[in-house]
């Protein structure tokens, strides 16, 4: 980023990791494996977990469903702008200047994963409310209020980093696989401070105070309940089995999802705030925290695939569907083919 080219290297293309440039090959091999292997995850993923949000409606009745499909999307569109620093890489010609370029992917990664990060925030709210408020939650959360406060999520993401592009600094390290953006666009701690106020601190005390509160109430349902079943369990000398709090194993796997994404990510913003604050810049630390945090639009389809039951229900009847429409076209292709007499009925649960 900040630092500078050894004279050897002018011969050879811009690589954040020097160790993977081979002679044999004129591009930078490591970078664009990792790149292309993360962009094939995230897109392909992304694309399964809206697809199984179609064809399963039951997972529409939760309103954190709106949350998490704009989650999907907004991982998706990660997925594909990435294909643009895996063309760069590989020497396609780009259609306008690499210093337009970068701060545009820049930008746009930046924006998107800030709308991830809203969207963890406005899902724990959602829980909040839900267990604090049982009784007004379905007229204080309406279909209209959360389309409301999607809109109004991309709006914020949007104007949060849209300065970067009026001279106030770097948004992030998504465009340093870009010799330009990696030495030319530096960060600056005043920018990077207001990023830190407007979006991360917020988010970051938002889902813990809410989580911290719904887990100690679930805890106090759960005892409550068992409390009054063991009273029952004397009185007429059975054992009752003790039930949780209904909405802790939701609240489980939206946690889950909310600390994967803050684990990945937290090495990142570290290092932001260290290079902004001290100028000190380092290529490998720049790339392996940047791809990292980037994963983690891939790690939420992992996450809500092994823990919602809905959603791998939803997953198998999808699968389903694919395999009879192949079988479908097989059967028209071959007449002797016996066909079943109960065809699966489309994707819905």
């Amino acid at each position: 980023m900040n630092s500078t080219l050894d004279g050897n290297q002018s011969s050879h293309p811009f690589c954040l990791l020097t160790f993977g440039y081979l002679e044999t090959v004129d591009f930078c091999l490591l970078e664009v494996l990792i790149i292309v292997f993360l962009t094939v995850l995230i897109i392909s993923g992304n694309i399964i977990v809206i697809f199984v949000f179609h064809c399963a409606p039951l997972l529409n009745h939760h309103t954190t469903s709106y949350f998490i499909q704009t989650m999907a999307y907004a991982d998706l569109l990660v997925g594909v702008s990435c294909l643009v620093p895996s063309l760069s890489l590989l020497h396609y010609p780009l259609p306008v200047k690499e210093s337009l370029t970068c701060q545009v992917f820049g930008f746009v990664v930046s924006v998107l994963k800030s709308v991830s990060m809203a969207s963890l925030a406005c899902i724990s709210i959602d829980r909040y409310i839900a267990i604090t408020k049982p009784l007004t939650y379905n007229t204080l959360v309406t279909p209209w209020r959360l389309r409301l406060c999607i809109f109004l999520i991309w709006l914020y993401s949007t104007l949060v980093f849209l300065p970067s592009f009026f001279h106030w600094g770097k948004p992030g390290y998504h465009g340093d696989v870009f010799q330009w953006c990696a030495e030319s666009w530096h960060t600056d701690p005043y920018f990077t401070l207001f990023i830190v106020v407007m979006l991360y601190a917020p988010a970051a005390l938002i889902v813990c105070f809410t989580y911290f509160n719904i887990f100690r109430i679930c805890q106090q349902h759960t005892k409550e309940i068992s409390e009054r079943q063991a009273r029952f369990s004397s009185q007429s000398g059975e054992t009752g089995e003790v039930q949780t709090c209904p909405d802790k194993r939701y609240a489980m796997v939206l946690f889950r999802i909310t600390s994967v994404f803050y684990i990945l990510w937290l090495p990142y913003i570290i290092y932001f705030l260290l290079e902004s604050s001290t100028g000190h810049s380092n290529r490998f630390v720049s790339f392996l925290t940047t791809w990292l945090a980037i994963s983690n639009s891939f790690c939420n389809c992992v996450i809500y695939s092994l823990s919602n039951s809905v959603f791998q229900r939803g997953l198998k009847r999808l699968s389903g569907a694919m395999c009879t429409s192949c079988a479908s076209q097989t059967i028209a292709k071959d007449p002797y083919t016996v066909r079943g007499k109960d065809p699966l009925n489309g994707c819905h649960i």
